[in-house]
């Protein structure tokens, strides 16, 4: 997964139900472009530089995957579709929506389309008071001034006044703690550790990763599944067992919520694919022993990817032993999932196709994935 990209915006409206249109962009920016960190206050300031209504001004953090070129261009997107035209802007004057690159963690950027930090922040309070509130210790990469010795230093003496009025950020909309632990399952390739990782890293969850890499049992079984199924079954089958007691069981005090790249009961579905008729037997009633004991999932999400995308997403990660799975296998294992996900009355259960979605590299369909959830 990429490395986030921390770009603060300046919001501006003074047109209509200025707050309206400022409530509508931070909305697009965080189904669009990226996680709203932060939002500053909403501030009321004198048009600057043409005479007009009064302005409201905020300022928003955002993480997002996207490069600070690409944000620009969902916000011109943005812009357009809350009813600004940029065509023919020459001088100051009226807008529905004003969005502004102010700073980015990619640093310096000067191109002919783009330049970062904005040339005009050290001169602009409207946007200083509001970006003083939520980032003040930044450091402006040219001027070698955090944003509050910035405003400390502006010559710009407009009025700037805090209003009783916020903006909403919508990720309040998505009440994912109500589950407190929350299971991502799926296929071999279907998704379920970016997912877990996404969720993680944006609403502040504790998150238990299934460790693959530290099994020696895996890539023999991929060379010989006959001879090495039962050793790698029941060494899973230890290892899950041991991170969702542990880890669950503590739950940590600075997270909101438990979210996991699996469940326990994958175990069994997969010892039943691989595993000879006496061998299964002894498994199961070893797993029935330790099943019971364990916390049960407030929501288990199964990614349902076609077996075509499947063999795509395991080829592209590049494991050499899973280059050899074969379709059958896949569609087995799918199998298993679904006659379990049927047989589970009482488990709160989401079957989400995400055979078309590329929810890393595409926001608007994580987005999608999180109202299935909510």
């Amino acid at each position: 997964m990429k490395t986030p990209n921390l770009v603060y915006i300046s919001l501006g409206s003074n047109i209509g139900n200025r707050l309206d249109f400022l409530q509508k962009a931070v909305h697009k920016i965080h189904q669009i472009i990226g996680e709203v960190k932060v939002i500053s206050g909403v501030y009321q300031t004198p048009s600057w530089g043409f005479e007009s209504d009064d302005f409201y001004n905020a300022c928003i953090a955002i993480r997002t995957f996207y490069n600070t070129n690409e944000v620009l261009d969902y916000l011109l997107q943005i812009e357009v579709n809350l009813g600004r035209n940029r065509k023919g802007d020459a001088g100051y004057h009226a807008r529905t929506i004003d969005l502004d690159i102010i700073l980015s963690s990619e640093g310096i950027i000067n191109t002919k389309r783009l330049i970062v930090p904005h040339p005009a922040v050290q001169d602009r309070k409207f946007v200083l008071v509001p970006l003083a509130e939520i980032a003040g210790y930044e450091e402006h990469p040219i001027l070698r001034q955090t944003v509050k010795e910035l405003l400390e230093n502006c010559t710009d003496d407009s009025m700037v006044s805090l209003i009783d009025k916020k903006i909403i950020n919508p990720k309040a909309h998505y009440n994912l703690s109500q589950f407190q632990y929350l299971t991502i399952e799926g296929n071999i390739g279907a998704g379920k550790t970016s997912l877990a990782q996404l969720i993680a890293n944006e609403f502040n969850a504790k998150l238990i990763l299934e460790r693959f890499a530290d099994n020696p049992f895996l890539p023999k079984f991929y060379e010989d599944m006959e001879r090495y199924a039962f050793p790698l079954e029941m060494s899973f089958l230890a290892d899950r067992y041991q991170r969702l007691q542990d880890d669950i069981a503590q739950l940590d005090l600075f997270s909101d919520f438990v979210v996991s790249d699996y469940d326990v009961f994958k175990s069994l579905i997969f010892a039943k694919v691989t595993l000879q008729e006496e061998e299964f037997a002894l498994y199961k009633r070893v797993f029935g022993v330790m099943y019971k004991n364990l916390p049960k999932p407030g929501m288990y999400i199964y990614l349902y990817q076609n077996t075509e995308r499947l063999l795509e997403n395991i080829k592209k990660r590049g494991r050499n032993y899973e280059q050899k799975i074969m379709p059958e296998y896949l569609n087995k294992i799918n199998k298993g999932y679904l006659q379990f996900i049927k047989s589970q009355s009482e488990l709160n259960v989401k079957i989400i196709d995400v055979s078309d979605l590329d929810f890393v590299a595409n926001r608007v369909d994580f987005i999608s994935i999180l109202n299935q959830i909510c």
